[in-house]
């Protein structure tokens, strides 16, 4: 029998010691190789910041409110004392862009079959909502229905920023464009009132936009519409007022029941490159359908009907090395009033498009 030799209590502290001594060296050399491999090292706490009610910025929102709209000191104060800085609210307004993204870039995601397939369910459990309000507004239900969908995908992702906390952070502490953001938080807190919810409630972009069509609280006042006649336009829960609100901001915008969006170019080969050096970042100067013509500039196929309006020559980079070039007429310009960019626009309308094929006749 082997015994185990006795092991006196300072041999024991010793080890013990030692033990404690190599993994002391081996959590550095972990570390070290942490910081090696581009780990970030652990964020400090950000110190508290100073309550929005301290500063005269607010303080001059809040008297505004007061005097020229008629809300209680008190009530704007506990609002905004609850409503929280929000740093990624910043962090993505700021983001800067190096280059627009390209047209093949950027529009398969709002192109891909699940969009277009959840696009025709929504179309036609909708139907007889969307066939009322192009009757009444001259918006065509694709065009409809591919706003809801390249918003929030048809309801599905209206956001989840708190609409107060954005609306503050950016009418704030976001000087580049505080002027308009100020002014979209006293609209939120108007709607709020006249819909009789709490401000504190809400969620939507991280920009304060809002509900099934992503409307700014400005736009919610004016253009939103009680299309399912409940008492009140609520764009968060119901898709019938979703719908004729979309067609209400669009017809309101100087839709133009019938007229075209884009159309495909036609190009005088002797005088295509003098037209190309007019694309200032894809899109050209509007110009009489006249003009164009001179120039050796048509569309496939104009309409008998067209209103005498100016248009536009639309480029889209349909990959690394190849462009497609488009007349954009009034109504494409009608979209980006919606939202500005001209890739968004584009989307919008081949959404549509890609919608009515696939939904078919009916």
């Amino acid at each position: 029998m082997i015994t185990s030799p006795r092991v006196s209590p300072a041999m024991h502290a010793l080890a013990h010691l030692h033990l404690r001594t190599v993994a002391f060296v081996l959590a550095l050399i972990a570390a070290s190789a942490s910081c090696a491999q581009g780990a970030a090292p652990a964020r400090r706490a950000e110190p508290p910041r100073e309550s929005w009610l301290s500063r005269d910025d607010v303080r001059a929102f809040i008297t505004e409110m007061s005097t020229e709209h008629g809300f209680a000191a008190r009530e704007l104060e506990r609002w905004l004392a609850a409503a929280k800085f929000q740093p990624k609210v910043v962090e993505l307004m700021s983001r800067p862009i190096v280059e627009p993204p390209k047209w093949f870039e950027y529009s398969p995601r709002f192109l891909a079959p699940a969009r277009i397939e959840a696009g025709v369910a929504f179309w036609n459990a909708h139907q007889a909502t969307l066939a009322r309000a192009e009757e009444r507004t001259g918006v065509p239900a694709e065009v409809i229905v591919a706003i809801i969908g390249v918003e929030t995908w048809y309801g599905r992702y209206t956001g989840s920023h708190r609409v107060i906390d954005a609306l503050a952070t950016l009418a704030f502490d976001y000087p580049r464009r505080a002027t308009f953001f100020r002014g979209e938080l006293r609209e939120f807190l108007l709607l709020a009132r006249e819909q009789g919810f709490s401000p504190l409630v809400p969620k939507g972009s991280f920009a304060g936009a809002m509900g099934l069509p992503q409307f700014m609280p400005g736009s919610y006042r004016r253009y939103a519409l009680d299309f399912d006649d409940s008492g009140r336009a609520d764009l968060f829960a119901s898709p019938d007022d979703a719908v004729g609100s979309v067609a209400n901001y669009l017809a309101r915008h100087d839709w133009q029941r019938g007229q075209p969006v884009i159309l495909p170019v036609k190009f005088d080969p002797e005088k295509r490159d003098g037209v190309l050096r007019r694309l200032d970042g894809g899109l050209s100067e509007r110009r009489s359908v006249a003009a164009w013509a001179e120039d050796g500039v048509t569309a496939e196929s104009l309409p008998a009907d067209l209103a005498p309006e100016p248009i536009g020559v639309l480029m889209l980079e349909e990959g690394v090395s190849d462009a497609s070039h488009w007349l954009a007429f009034h109504n494409f310009y009608v979209i980006t009033r919606y939202n500005r960019s001209r890739l968004y626009a584009t989307a919008v309308w081949r959404l549509a498009e890609a919608l009515r094929a696939a939904r078919g006749p009916g």
